[in-house]
């Protein structure tokens, strides 16, 4: 019987777990993780304004792991032997005949003074620290931004932080407070959020206008500091900073002797196979992948990785020849509490629509679709 080791609890690790048994009903499965639980970090854009709790998007894995067969084996990867063959952990080394690396990224917290930001990125504590915050501010300036690994293009994540921003605004209004509130959205990039498509950074800016939100793009960040943004290109004065920085691989990785992109992430084929190695797979944010210049690193795109990378292990098990791929496809809804912009895009199109409130309710809707196979 193989047995198949799967790192991470996120979604590309637990839609491989799926997959996997989906597949083939015996092999044996062992996941690595710190903790038996999922988050569900698309919903941390609703803890602010009350429409989520953290306990809402938290999911005790256990019975999943019953119904799929899973051995949960709860540590910390520190590192790989033997090509990918030995997992070393915290709590002991792990064997195994496949690997699935679906660790996820880890964000860069190099910038100067970083500690003075809310990076809504660590998950349900930091989503609950900017609602406590917001909540005790009688007025001010929030600034709140996005940068990116400019080693690795596509690891960069700005979609949540447009939601934040947009929800604030919202949320602002709903309280009656926004006339007391400005709203500052700082960037790098000249047109931020560019992967989502021309017209996407257009529609966006246009509604951040819109809703009186200033802007300062264009300008590398250069550090924080107790209530001030400084970039490049000025100062910033703000009672309160969301950030969201750029990602790269896990800590863990260099001692994997595994192939690395510059920016820190494996190096990956169209297949999710990590160059020169033998049975070792990645799925997710771990991964550097051949793609297009808008490659996005979201859910739904550790999801179709997963599929691949599942079918690829199983044949090459089999001593066949791993010939699945993915296709790169870009979908997502930019909330706004009352409204939702839904953008997608392929190598063929980029498509997005006006704001409706019919897409902020399908995005509530397939989160508890999306959940309900974790809940059972």
């Amino acid at each position: 019987m193989s047995r198949i080791t799967v790192i991470g609890a996120g979604f590309g690790a637990l839609t491989s777990i799926k997959e996997l048994r989906k597949r083939d009903k015996q092999v044996e499965i062992t996941l690595i993780a710190p903790r038996a639980e999922f988050i569900y970090m698309p919903s941390l854009i609703w803890i602010p304004s009350g429409i989520r709790k953290g306990d809402d998007l938290r999911i005790d894995l256990q019975a999943f792991f019953k119904h799929h067969k899973v051995r949960f084996h709860p540590a910390s990867v520190t590192g790989l032997k033997n090509d990918g063959r030995i997992v070393e952990t915290d709590n002991g080394d792990m064997e195994n005949d496949g690997l699935i690396i679906a660790s996820g990224g880890r964000f860069i917290k190099k910038l100067p003074g970083i500690e003075h930001a809310i990076l809504i990125c660590e998950g349900i504590k930091a989503a609950e620290r900017l609602r406590d915050r917001l909540k005790n501010m009688e007025g001010g300036t929030i600034a709140l931004g996005f940068s990116g690994n400019p080693k690795e293009p596509s690891a960069v994540r700005g979609g949540p932080l447009f939601e934040i921003l947009f929800g604030l605004d919202n949320q602002l209004r709903k309280e009656g407070r926004r006339d007391k509130f400005k709203l500052v959205f700082f960037n790098p990039m000249e047109k931020p959020g560019i992967r989502l498509g021309e017209k996407a950074v257009a529609g966006i800016l246009k509604e951040m206008n819109k809703c009186g939100i200033e802007t300062h793009l264009g300008y590398k960040p250069k550090r924080f500091e107790a209530g001030k943004v400084i970039t490049e290109g000025g100062e910033i004065n703000s009672d309160m900073i969301v950030f969201m920085p750029g990602m790269t691989g896990p800590a863990w990785l260099p001692e994997s002797k595994l192939p690395m992109s510059d920016g820190g992430m494996l190096k990956a084929d169209q297949h999710c196979k990590v160059e020169s190695s033998e049975r070792v797979y990645v799925v997710g944010d771990t991964g550097s992948y051949p793609g297009p210049a808008w490659a996005p690193k979201q859910a739904h795109m550790a999801d179709l990785q997963a599929a691949a990378a599942v079918a690829n292990l199983l044949s090459e098990l089999k001593g066949e020849k791993a010939e699945a791929t993915f296709r790169w496809e870009l979908i997502c809804i930019i909330d706004t509490l009352k409204h939702g912009i839904f953008v997608y895009r392929d190598h063929k199109r980029a498509i997005i629509l006006p704001k409706s409130r019919l897409f902020h309710w399908a995005k509530r809707f397939f989160e508890g679709k999306y959940l309900s196979a974790y809940r059972r």
